[in-house]
């Protein structure tokens, strides 16, 4: 990995270097993605046959499109028990961990006749997207539905793209049915997402759409942003160790390629005060990538992305960081709990030696599905609040309201609006 003197101008050059990983910098597809979501607004479940023969290489039709009850059950024969019980495990921990970040309704009366509130409601229909291929991530799919889930979602719809044969993963719908997914669709793609958004004859129109995909799918989300919501715009995973004289170098190396090997997008990055853990950690990664899969994903990951700076100082370092805003930080330093108090921007934060990414990724129980891109300045992780809404809550009675209805009525003329005025108004004629 190249070993960088953290300054003034290699700070510039790497924000500059990491914003062009972002699915915004990818406008070439959005004509492509365009034209997928408009043929499946107009042709509806025609255009999700259509498109899913032409980039899945499956054949599908009405009568075959959503998961039966007997494929479910012919996963859980071919899944192996010892992954279903470690699903499980997992499948606790997030629960558990979720259900403290359930928030209820309120109601605050007071004796002049005021009450007011807020009225917490459960979105009533999710979407979900489920990334196919290459890649099975089980992981992803307990993170997605069962925040869902404990918010109280009255129906989880999921869509993932079937294999040749027509069929969906079965690592992929068992991790489905234990979350509590209530139907499944074989479909992929950014016309997946648009059969989420406006429906179709076989997929209901849903009121947000959640989980990760490829650059079609980022962007697809991003097209139909207002026609329902969504989570956010996923870019590629990304990490950042902050690490000290007392960091080990090999469990830093580890930690680094657990990400570089996601992706030859993926950012990997170690900030440290320590020019020799800097070169040590640079060996142990050379030592890895040659003994490890995905070797030409991690050479390609950390030839474009992956950056080694040596700070001067441990504010420096936090400096930088927070600059980033990584998607996963890692504090291994003499004082963490320290560092992870001046840590301002992060998706996740990761403390000690022994807390490492992939702990995040498949069974503590936080939530995966976190911002990328720098977005973490403002975004959260997927949590129990992204599959709720709120009402405000207003009863005044006539008593409460003659109090206040010439400040109200004097607001509303001040700003020229003599029909709100009005309103008020008539309420107390003589």
């Amino acid at each position: 990995m190249r070993i960088l003197k953290l300054d003034e101008n290699t700070k510039k050059n790497l924000l500059e270097d990491l914003l062009r990983r972002s699915p915004n910098q990818y406008t070439e597809y959005e004509e492509r993605v365009a034209a997928i979501l408009n043929a499946v607004k107009l042709q509806k479940d025609q255009a999700l046959f259509d498109f899913t023969k032409q980039f899945d290489g499956a054949s599908i039709d009405a009568s075959t499109i959503r998961v039966t009850e007997d494929e479910i059950r012919e996963a859980y024969e071919i899944v192996d028990a010892s992954l279903l019980e470690i699903i499980r495990k997992a499948k606790k921990n997030i629960r558990e961990y979720h259900e403290k970040q359930k928030q209820y309704s309120w109601f605050d009366s007071k004796p002049n006749g005021t009450m007011l509130g807020q009225k917490v409601t459960p979105l009533q229909r999710v979407g979900v997207y489920v990334p196919g291929g290459k890649a099975v991530y089980p992981s992803s799919v307990l993170m997605n539905i069962l925040p869902a889930k404990v918010a109280g979602v009255d129906e989880i719809v999921m869509v993932t793209p079937p294999g040749k044969d027509g069929k969906v993963n079965p690592n992929t719908l068992v991790a489905a049915k234990e979350a509590g997914a209530d139907v499944i669709y074989k479909i992929g793609g950014a016309q997946a997402i648009g059969a989420l958004a406006y429906g179709t004859e076989s997929i209901p129109k849903v009121d947000k759409i959640v989980g990760p995909g490829n650059i079609y799918v980022a962007l697809a989300k991003k097209a139909v942003y207002g026609h329902v919501n969504i989570d956010a715009i996923a870019g590629p995973s990304e990490i950042l160790v902050i690490a000290d004289e007392t960091a080990n170098p090999r469990y830093v190396a580890a930690d680094l390629l657990s990400q570089a090997e996601h992706d030859e997008l993926a950012s990997a990055i170690l900030v440290t005060t320590s020019e020799q853990l800097a070169k040590e950690v640079s060996e142990q990664v050379d030592i890895f990538v040659e003994e490890l899969s995905r070797t030409e994903i991690m050479k390609k990951s950390l030839d474009n992305y992956g950056y080694i700076l040596v700070a001067d100082t441990m504010r420096d370092a936090i400096d930088i960081a927070n600059e980033i805003a990584s998607e996963h930080l890692e504090i291994m330093t003499r004082n963490p709990y320290d560092v992870m108090m001046k840590v301002r921007n992060a998706g996740a934060i990761f403390i000690g030696e022994y807390s490492s990414e992939p702990l995040g990724d498949y069974f503590a129980g936080p939530n995966h599905v976190l911002p990328t891109n720098g977005t973490a300045k403002f975004f959260s992780p997927l949590s129990v609040d992204d599959f709720i809404k709120k009402s405000s809550i207003i009863a005044y009675s006539k008593e409460a309201l003659e109090e206040v209805h010439k400040d109200i009525e004097s607001f509303a003329n001040a700003e020229q609006l003599t029909a709100h005025a009005n309103s008020i108004k008539v309420r107390f004629e003589k």
